[in-house]
């Protein structure tokens, strides 16, 4: 019993170890607003975590958006409410699924890329070398990507609704032959800027800041080994997965739910 204790103990005591770094180096990588000289690298890194992971953005968001709109008008057909199609699939897709799905997936494609990155740049010594000539690696390698991820997830969530939104306007209206009219009026009557845009757009950047924290940490934490590596490149995609599915849980009731 005590030696199970022992462990439950320094296992816990571990993970504030670990809880600790990562917010000393957010603290230390953050001070300060990138300055002009590090514009070109934060564009650099929009462009790899970004502009790169609009492919599988835009597919899945596609058909996503095929996929509910179907299954929405299949069920409301039933009770003769088609017209709410639109309306369903615009509040399912801004409060939820957008933020959501778009974190998951720049977890999954662009979190790990984070990692692997820094953690081969740990393991074959670049950022001490960055150490040795002067160059602070919190600030030329982990700022950029930690700028890049904020700025990028919430314009790909954006893109993902978009997409989304065209894809049920073509299963609903094109092929199973919805009123457009009833589709789009109600969205735009019922639909409100703040309390749904505006709020999903919020989750996106809370996502984005978790997500991109986890990846850069574990790859600047990593051991610097390949078995390391890929350790640490798992754990980024499972651990955003996780916290983002619970945030997304405390944010939903706290935006959304009756107190």
């Amino acid at each position: 019993m005590i030696r199970f204790m022992r462990s439950v103990g320094a296992q816990a005591l571990e993970r504030l170890a670990s809880l600790g770094r990562a917010t000393v180096m957010w603290g230390t990588a953050m001070w300060g607003l990138p300055g002009p000289g590090d514009f070109t690298l934060m564009l650099k890194q929009i462009y790899h975590v970004g502009v790169l992971s609009l492919i599988i953005i835009v597919l899945s968001a596609f058909s996503i958006g095929a996929v509910i709109a179907l299954q929405f008008h299949t069920q409301l057909s039933r009770f003769g409410a088609e017209d709410a199609v639109g309306l369903g699939l615009a509040l399912t897709l801004l409060r939820e699924l957008g933020p959501v799905v778009t974190a998951l997936l720049f977890a999954g494609r662009a979190g790990s890329a984070i990692t692997a990155e820094i953690g081969l740049m740990k393991a074959t010594e670049q950022l001490s070398s960055m150490e040795m000539m002067g160059v602070d690696p919190l600030h030329r390698i982990v700022a950029p990507r930690l700028w890049a991820g904020i700025i990028s997830m919430p314009l790909l969530t954006a893109v993902f609704n978009v997409v989304a939104i065209y894809g049920g306007v073509i299963v609903a209206v094109e092929w199973l032959g919805s009123d457009p009219g009833a589709f789009w009026s109600g969205m735009r009557d019922a639909v409100e800027l703040w309390e749904d845009v505006g709020k999903g757009m919020l989750k996106s950047v809370a996502f984005a800041v978790v997500v991109t924290w986890i990846a850069v940490f574990q790859g600047y934490d990593t051991e610097p080994t390949a078995e390391g590596i890929g350790l640490a490149t798992t754990r980024t995609v499972v651990i955003s997965s996780v916290v983002v599915l619970a945030m997304d849980f405390l944010l939903t009731l706290s935006m959304y739910g009756d107190f």
